[in-house]
């Protein structure tokens, strides 16, 4: 499978748009080129960027399909995972993604441009500067939970509207067990090898923080 085939996300999601599937091949496609000038995803990970970094960052969309209208913070998004791609999955849903490097914001920019995406701002900023309030707040295994908790526990929005709490949902990999401990709340971890067949989710988790 050649690394620009999106197969891989209409196989787990057969009901992308054709608007949707132009608009995760534009994405990909943009990647490829911006990350040949700005390293964001190691040369090793380009190979797989569909499976690592596109269908990672839908694990979410697995576990919450999001209310129109819903708002989400991307914090550490790196080159914009898991932002982009669910960008691309709810059109109708506004994300900011944020990160402390400039030139990862750049690629951002660059690749939204690219897919001609409305539904998303960013931020060169750290995590505890970031303004306003947000339903969700989503990243891919930035730090270790308690301390990303508190950068973000003022910034989640009270009014629930989606089907699932308002709060923290965290891509992570591994026995998050001790963890998820030191928070001393109440969370829930769906295993992505439920949703996605191939090795690399073996280990791969989605964990639901409510706030």
């Amino acid at each position: 499978m050649e690394i620009t085939d999106i197969k891989l996300l209409t196989k787990y999601f057969p009901n992308l748009t054709e608007v949707q599937k132009t608009q995760f091949q534009k994405a990909v496609d943009a990647y490829i080129i911006w990350n040949a000038q700005i390293n964001v995803v190691s040369r090793k990970d380009m190979e797989n960027i569909v499976e690592k970094h596109f269908l990672h960052s839908l694990g979410i969309a697995k576990v919450c399909q999001f209310t129109p209208g819903t708002e989400i913070l991307d914090i550490g998004t790196g080159g914009g995972f898991p932002g982009i791609p669910l960008a691309i999955m709810f059109p109708d849903v506004q994300f900011h993604l944020v990160d402390s490097i400039g030139k990862k914001i750049k690629v951002v920019d660059e690749v939204v441009a690219a897919v001609g995406l409305k539904n998303v701002t960013s931020q060169h900023e750290r995590a505890q500067n970031v303004d306003g309030y947000y339903d969700f707040v989503v990243s891919r295994a930035v730090t270790r939970m308690q301390p990303f908790l508190e950068w973000i526990k003022d910034k989640v929005n009270k009014n629930q509207f989606n089907k699932i709490d308002n709060g923290i949902l965290y891509l992570k990999g591994g026995d998050l067990t001790e963890e998820l401990k030191e928070t001393e709340r109440k969370y829930r971890i769906y295993d992505l090898d439920k949703y996605f067949k191939e090795e690399f989710f073996e280990t791969k988790k989605v964990v639901h923080l409510p706030l």
